[in-house]
């Protein structure tokens, strides 16, 4: 009966709470929260909240759980250092130390480890730390192609900036790399990549390398892909774990991509990667190529594939601390699924728009059938729940086809009333069918 640390008050580790009290071993849950999230306090023995910033209170809570291991849910605790608290502190975690976090916290460390021990995946790509010689190279790349900026850091995935969708000139372009420059140390300017995107989440136990279904997320926050990035408004995965538009090369293609990123990790600085390596790759003309990498599960990723895991979530997170993973038999449910976010109105929307006061309004959750719900950012109050100006509840239908899954997902969308919004599109026919049809016009 294991003590586990769970860290972290989103979706995402409300289903990775889910997935932990799946377990046989009967394990006792204790969650730090940034904020309450009553679907995890609901499993927890124990929770306490606090900020991602004081190390102190995390460490006395995680010793007064006598926890034998913790599990790091978001990014921010794991640019903090929390990890190697945890591990001065007798604690091992599914989660990188703040050094190897770089994967995700630093996305020249990234680029430049591809570049420096030949591993396939990289774009044209330069980093800068002053706008001395951007404009150079922005107009070269601009020659051959569109370009994309993204900021050196944390950025909560609505931070790269796309010509075409985000921006249009190179002055535009230039005056975007000055204001990421005032709040990052540097700025990377890539070649834009045309093809479809999917993400593949993997379990690391610093040599071994697994992957759990690949998924393709919808950043965009309105129906075909139109208006401003978030945090993600839903995501979906095939039964046959792959998707339609993918080669049947793509998805090895990725993992043996991740495989070498890992080892070449523990050749760059002598320690072994022990957490989640989720990375966002792009299905390419010319093959598989890398946009990023996480260093933890993916929102709402996470929440397509945790539910489909047969394995013992327990067993497999004992796998990656002590580096067995390669003894482990990792098994994922042949179904498909698909994850649909309820949002305020308000969400992603200018603070002065008229829909912005939604996000402090009430919702009420009535007959969702088969769905599964996992709460992102809510309140629970006396009178019920309250959502907060962020994604709100993650409505999750999973199926034997994907048509049923989506069919699920939208039901449960239905039965949520509030001033609340979702993108109803997610997982359709006629979306998925626009992505196959792109990717032939790519690939022919």
């Amino acid at each position: 009966m294991p003590n586990i640390l769970l860290i972290g008050n989103g979706a995402r580790e409300h289903a990775i709470a889910e997935a932990l009290m799946r377990s046989g071993h009967q394990p006792r849950l204790f969650s730090y929260m940034k904020s309450n999230n009553p679907g995890i306090a609901s499993l927890s023995e124990k929770v306490a909240t606090g900020s991602y910033n004081d190390m102190g209170a995390i460490q006395k809570f995680a010793g007064s759980c006598r926890s034998h291991f913790a599990i790091i849910g978001p990014e921010d605790p794991l640019n903090n250092g929390i990890v190697d608290m945890l591990k001065d502190s007798g604690i091992p975690a599914i989660g990188p130390t703040k050094s190897l976090a770089r994967l995700e916290t630093s996305k020249s460390f990234t680029r430049q480890l591809l570049e420096k021990y030949h591993i396939p995946g990289n774009p044209k790509f330069k980093n800068f730390s002053s706008l001395s010689d951007i404009e150079s190279y922005i107009s070269e790349l601009q020659y051959s192609g569109n370009i994309v900026i993204k900021p050196d850091g944390l950025t909560g995935g609505k931070g790269v900036l796309v010509q075409g969708d985000h921006f249009h000139s190179k002055d535009d372009a230039l005056r975007h790399c000055q204001d990421i420059l005032k709040e990052h140390a540097h700025v990377i300017i890539e070649e834009k990549m045309e093809g479809e995107e999917f993400s593949l989440q993997c379990f690391c136990d610093g040599k071994t390398v697994a992957a759990a279904p690949p998924v393709q997320d919808h950043k965009r926050r309105f129906v075909d892909d139109k208006g401003p990035n978030t945090g993600g408004m839903g995501s979906y995965s095939y039964e046959n774990h792959t998707l339609p538009f993918l080669k049947s090369q793509d998805v090895p293609d990725a993992l043996a991509i991740t495989q070498k990123v890992a080892d070449a990790i523990y050749r760059e600085t002598g320690n072994l990667y022990k957490g989640i390596m989720y990375g966002g790759f792009i299905a390419a003309r010319e093959g598989v190529k890398l946009l990023e990498y996480n260093a933890r599960l993916g929102d709402p990723e996470a929440m397509n594939i945790l539910p489909l895991l047969k394995t013992d979530f327990v067993e497999l997170c004992q796998a990656i601390i002590e580096g067995t993973l390669d003894r482990l038999k990792i098994i994922f449910d042949n179904k498909a699924t698909v994850c649909k976010y309820v949002v305020p109105k308000g969400y992603g929307l200018p603070a002065n728009h008229p829909e912005a006061g939604s996000a402090s309004s009430r919702i009420n959750i009535g007959n969702v059938g088969q769905a599964r719900l996992y709460y992102a950012s809510v309140d629970k109050r006396a009178d019920g729940l309250y959502m907060s100006a962020s994604r709100a509840v993650a409505a999750v239908g999973i199926a034997e086809t994907i048509s049923k899954a989506e069919r699920i997902a939208e039901h449960a969308i239905s039965a949520i009333q509030g001033a609340v919004d979702h993108r109803p599109d997610i997982g359709t026919k006629a979306a998925i069918e626009k992505r196959v049809e792109h990717m032939k016009q790519i690939r022919g």
